[in-house]
């Protein structure tokens, strides 16, 4: 085909809907690879024809089947050059590269001339939705969970009743997961855009593009979201979500009497079955660890003091004994809680936001926590300890929310497994950062991962 040379990678970008710019259908669309703009069809009198002829454009590609065409002639273009182009719309990886991904800090050239390191890529903010792009950079640094959706076989064939719409957010997540960890793409960031629609669309619009959400919630809806629809059910199927998240726990609830009521009455109320302990197990995708309130008086300098805590300290609500008061509109409770099961990664979520009727609050304490050699083992029911072989867990990735509760934005922090080395992304800034200098900032969300040296000796034995 004598028109190769006219093609222009630097404008040609597969992250956005694959929708015809002049009729927006989503049926047989071509991208013209000298503007990159996407049109319908390419038979006489379609838009793709027209524009060919038109602005004398001649290469196309079909995005649905991957192949080449030379429009108006209308044949097709059969060049192992343009291999390049098709692993961008569509990168596919091998069980050897995915192994190797962890091992590997080669950096990536993109097609612009600047470098980066796959998976650790901006995502463009389009709008409003920071929160949403922390938490998949986070779940994108999960190894187990990363390459299971770097293989689309791996859920392919997953059955799902007809008209759900569920599934496009497994497929869309594979997709971007397979673009972030892109070693050859033409340009060192990824639009998560289709990603976003898809979480519009099943979300109902309860997280919007345009809209700042909360990224906890978006987490715990993600997680759910992405577990029934691949298929897993509350208690009898697992997912990939759950062999990676899932922990168990017991809940100790005790009933506490009217405060207002006579001693002697509630002594007696006390006796009842009603207000005596009751356990249950249930499972957690992420642990909820409440901070102590702030405090609201002011230092002689006129400066809020800016409160700090351990971590252990705002741990010890799992420990067993700790009992927390909860209040509900009718009866007071008193839980205590205990973990009977530790997954390989463990979720924290750090609850700084308070609603009250009026509005939201935020709480700026700062959360001491060491980055690696957390060891949980006193967290976990003595009976259970003995098959926990590894208690000891390190931070992977970091969230944080800066500003005002309901506007401010989001950035995180994840270590790359292959060169050790921390980064901060923000949006499309990608920056390397000192492991030190995460511990000063606002820890919203944490991801933690446990350590496995001691499974070998455990196989051999």
């Amino acid at each position: 085909c004598p028109y190769l040379d006219t093609i222009n990678k630097s404008v040609l970008d597969f992250d956005f809907e694959k929708l015809c710019s002049i009729s927006l259908s989503h049926i047989n669309v071509y991208a013209c690879l000298v503007c990159g703009k996407y049109f319908q069809g390419r038979g006489l009198k379609s838009h793709a024809y027209i524009h060919s002829v038109q602005f004398s454009h001649h290469v196309f590609l079909n995005l649905h089947t991957l192949k080449f065409y030379c429009l108006p002639d209308n044949y097709e273009i059969i060049d192992s050059s343009l291999e390049d182009i098709t692993y961008v719309l569509k990168p596919t990886f091998t069980a050897q590269q995915i192994t190797n991904l962890d091992k590997q800090a080669k950096l990536s050239r993109a097609y612009d001339g600047t470098t980066y390191l796959p998976g650790i890529v901006g995502l463009n903010n389009i709008k409003a939705n920071d929160y949403a792009n922390a938490v998949l950079q986070a779940l994108s640094n999960v190894p187990p969970l990363r390459n299971y959706f770097l293989e689309e076989e791996n859920y392919k064939s997953i059955q799902r009743p007809p008209g759900d719409i569920m599934f496009l957010l497994v497929q869309r997540f594979g997709e971007l997961m397979r673009k972030l960890w892109n070693p050859r793409n033409f340009k060192a960031h990824v639009s998560p855009h289709e990603m976003l629609q898809a979480v519009v669309l099943c979300s109902k619009k309860n997280f919007q593009i345009t809209k700042q959400g909360d990224g906890v919630d978006f987490l715990s809806w993600f997680l759910n979201a992405l577990h029934s629809a691949l298929g897993g059910t509350k208690k009898k199927k697992k997912t990939i979500v759950t062999d990676v998240f899932q922990g168990s726990m017991r809940i100790f609830t005790k009933k506490l009497p009217h405060p207002d009521l006579p001693a002697e009455e509630k002594a007696q109320l006390l006796q009842n079955t009603e207000y005596q302990e009751m356990m249950v197990e249930s499972t957690f995708m992420y642990l909820t660890l409440d901070l102590p309130t702030a405090p609201l008086y002011k230092d002689e300098k006129e400066q809020l003091i800016i409160p700090q805590v351990p971590l252990f300290s705002i741990l010890a609500k799992f420990n067993g004994a700790t009992e927390k008061e909860y209040k509900t509109y009718k009866e007071n409770f008193l839980k205590r809680f205990q973990l009977t099961k530790l997954p390989p990664y463990l979720i924290f979520c750090i609850k700084r936001f308070t609603k009250n009727n009026f509005f939201v609050e935020k709480n700026p304490t700062i959360v001491n926590f060491p980055i690696t050699n957390v060891d949980l083992r006193e967290y976990l029911s003595e009976e259970v300890q003995a098959a926990h072989t590894n208690t000891t867990y390190d931070l992977i990735a970091n969230i944080v929310h800066d500003g005002k509760p309901s506007e401010g934005s989001y950035r995180i922090h994840v270590l790359h497994h292959g060169t050790g080395k921390w980064y901060e992304l923000q949006d499309l800034q990608v920056t390397d950062i000192l492991p030190q200098m995460i511990t000063l900032s606002e820890a919203y969300i944490q991801i933690w991962k446990r350590r496995e040296e001691d499974e070998t000796n455990q196989q051999g034995a």
